[in-house]
């Protein structure tokens, strides 16, 4: 009864290891989730009842689907600041979570058999969303700089129906590794040269830990090719499902089309929060406040690593993100430590999970933003200790 596009599926693999984590005691360093306790939550309860007070009848009704015109004048603002990218509310989308600026992506863009390049692992959500559309995944070779340009550039010359870029250029997901300059102008270089989408994520790029920002590809792009995903989920609280898309306006039209038949709009009233959380409440102080908390715990994780793990495991050292990549040899399987790792009561995400082709089992995804950090003291060691039986 299903449509032939429902064979490629699947579930995701950190959602249904987060349904471990439920068990009392467990200590998961595998979801991407920020720590709760940062949450403002009196703020947001104060702008709450402000919002249902003097704008409830608005807040509470249905609302255009580009979104409330106030937040959008507002993330239009804070894409020049914080992205380099002059752009105006009307090139903004209020999408349901950055996920959907994706998911809208690849509706509006791919074809059965088309191409998606991606960087090499990359985030398992994008595959879930375009494999909707059956496309061919290829994946370009990455290194600690991004994506190896010599090798995107053998791609795009050698393969056809290449339609879609997939990038996410600043502590990525999941390997925390960010784009150099250099690389950054060198992508927006070639493919100025192709009719090409290219899809900069972005949910991250705002938790820096050392060092400046970066330009952002679209801040970089002179040929209207970047389609730039935002979101509020990591630097505010994610359970308003509240991200953005900023387009040219001739993409963005497609893109209100697509999510008007999608989900109308998104909630009216979590877009009024934001808004006026964003007009009475710092969110610069609490993204300085989250930076420090994260900042913390990353070092702390890293300083355990580098103490209890064995020297075969090569890891990465995240200058911001919220996680840690780790390569053990060849020859473990990583999906056989997990299962190891539940009965110690502890979680990770397997890397194999992060190639959309499949292979590299031997790799694991840790977050270090959601534990405290007596439980990244206690849980790293149990985990380098699973993972010594295997080497």
């Amino acid at each position: 009864m299903f449509a032939e596009r429902t064979r490629h599926l699947n579930g995701s693999d950190i959602r249904a290891i987060l349904k471990m984590t439920e068990q009392p005691g467990m200590i998961s360093f595998a979801g991407g989730m920020p720590a709760p306790e940062l949450f403002p939550i009196e703020e947001i309860q104060e702008v709450s009842q402000h919002v249902l007070k003097h704008h409830g009848k608005q807040a509470l009704q249905y609302t255009i689907t580009e979104g409330f015109l106030p937040l959008r004048e507002q993330i239009a603002q804070r894409m020049q600041v914080k992205f380099d990218k002059a752009c105006s509310p009307q090139q903004i989308l209020i999408t349901s979570g950055s996920q959907q600026g994706i998911e809208l992506s690849g509706k509006l863009f791919l074809d059965e058999g088309d191409v998606v390049l991606c960087e090499s692992p990359s985030f398992l959500g994008a595959f879930q969303a375009f494999r909707l559309y059956n496309p061919r995944f290829i994946e370009v070779p990455t290194d600690d700089q991004g994506m190896v340009m010599e090798e995107l550039t053998r791609i795009l010359e050698t393969t056809d129906r290449v339609k879609l870029l997939y990038v996410i250029p600043d502590f990525q997901n999941p390997t925390g590794r960010s784009w150099s300059l250099a690389r950054r102008k060198e992508l927006m270089e070639i493919v100025s040269h192709y009719e090409i989408v290219v899809v900069e994520d972005n949910p991250y790029g705002e938790l820096i830990y050392e060092g400046d920002s970066l330009p952002s590809l679209a801040s970089l792009d002179q040929k209207d090719q970047v389609v730039f995903l935002g979101s509020f989920s990591k630097i505010l609280c994610p359970g308003f499902r509240v991200g953005w898309v900023c387009a040219s306006p001739q993409w963005l039209e497609k893109y209100v089309m697509a999510k008007q038949a999608a989900d109308t709009h998104t909630s009216t009233f979590c877009q009024q929060v934001i808004h006026s959380y964003l007009e009475r409440y710092d969110l610069e102080q609490n993204v300085s406040k989250i930076k420090d908390v994260y900042r913390k715990r990353r070092n702390i994780m890293l300083d355990v690593m580098d103490r209890e793990f064995p020297e075969t495991a090569l890891f990465s050292k995240p200058g911001g993100g919220l996680f840690i990549w780790v390569e053990l040899p060849a020859f473990v399987n990583t999906r056989e430590v997990l299962a190891k790792s539940l009965e110690k009561g502890i979680a990770f995400v397997p890397g194999g999970s992060f190639y959309p082709n499949g292979g590299h089992e031997h790799a694991m995804r840790l977050n270090f933003s959601n534990m405290s950090e007596d439980k990244i003291i206690e849980g790293i060691p149990r985990l380098a200790a699973v993972i010594r039986t295997f080497i």
